[in-house]
């Protein structure tokens, strides 16, 4: 990166910090920078999932949302100096800054946006548009095809401050968040099928290695936007390759996983295919 391209990217970010707004350096691809070593693991509370997290105090850029700050000493500091200097972008904490951003994706998500929910400002993306509410919710993915809503515990690209009086979130936002429980779902399908395996050598060193790549896999099914079918088995399929053929997975690990994929619509019999066929695939 030039040297004018890093000032500009360091002048975007301490500008809107100095607006209230927790701004991060972003890397090419849109991906937050990697945890720093104090924070591994996202050790400082810091993981979106967590249910209690809170802002990294570490003085790096050095995960995502939870890195995003207003303080001009952090920003400017020699470690995050480093980072702006391969930045891509500035990216900001929408919650922390007390909004919300609707992304949406493709033409077809802006005309739905445009004709279901209230005007607000709105700032032109690659693809789409964000439409930015006053007032701060759950983040979600997936919401509808092309919908996303990034506000707390969730980063944004700064795209430029946008047009149009800021609305005040409406109810119709806060409702895509809400997923109605189906019936058929309501109560998860234990696993119905033998896990097999457990004759190989164990090669995890704690039990938290386990543990971090099932939570692992439920935010990979959580978070797919599309193709769950194939989502799920992929992800049941990674999990069994990195943990089917020692004696570490359990009945109680498997049920996590039919949990997460029940909750993204798949059927009991649509998970019990997926892990059987996962099984066959490796030939456990």
């Amino acid at each position: 990166m030039t040297h004018d391209a890093r000032s500009a990217l360091l002048s975007t970010a301490l500008h809107l910090a100095a607006s209230g707004v927790p701004v991060l350096p972003l890397r090419a691809g849109k991906g937050p920078f990697g945890n720093c070593p104090t924070c591994t693991g996202n050790a400082c509370g810091g993981r979106p999932n967590m249910k209690t997290p809170g802002p990294c105090q570490c003085p790096r850029p050095c995960h995502a949302w939870a890195a995003a700050t207003t303080d001009p000493h952090v920003i400017t500091s020699d470690a995050w100096n480093r980072a702006w200097s391969r930045a891509a972008r500035v990216a900001y904490h929408p919650g922390g800054a007390g909004v919300t951003v609707v992304d949406l994706d493709n033409p077809a998500a802006v005309t739905w946006a445009r004709t279901t929910l209230p005007a607000t400002r709105t700032v032109p993306t690659t693809r789409g548009e964000h439409w930015l509410y006053r007032g701060t919710m759950p983040s979600a993915n997936g919401v509808r095809p092309g919908v996303d809503i990034k506000s707390t515990m969730a980063y944004a690209r700064w795209l430029g401050p946008g047009t149009g009086p800021t609305a005040t979130l409406p109810d119709a936002v806060r409702a895509l968040a809400v997923k109605e429980p189906s019936p058929r779902r309501r109560t998860p399908q234990a696993l119905t099928v033998p896990l097999r395996g457990g004759q190989g050598e164990c090669r995890h060193r704690t039990p938290a290695y386990l543990d971090r790549g099932i939570a692992m896999a439920e935010q990979r099914i959580t978070d797919a936007r599309e193709a769950i079918h194939a989502t799920v088995y992929r992800t049941f399929l990674a999990v069994l390759s990195a943990h089917g053929r020692c004696g570490c997975l359990t009945n109680a690990h498997v049920a996590r996983l039919f949990t997460a994929a029940q909750a993204r619509g798949e059927s009991p019999r649509h998970c019990t295919d997926a892990w059987t066929n996962a099984l066959t695939r490796l030939g456990l």
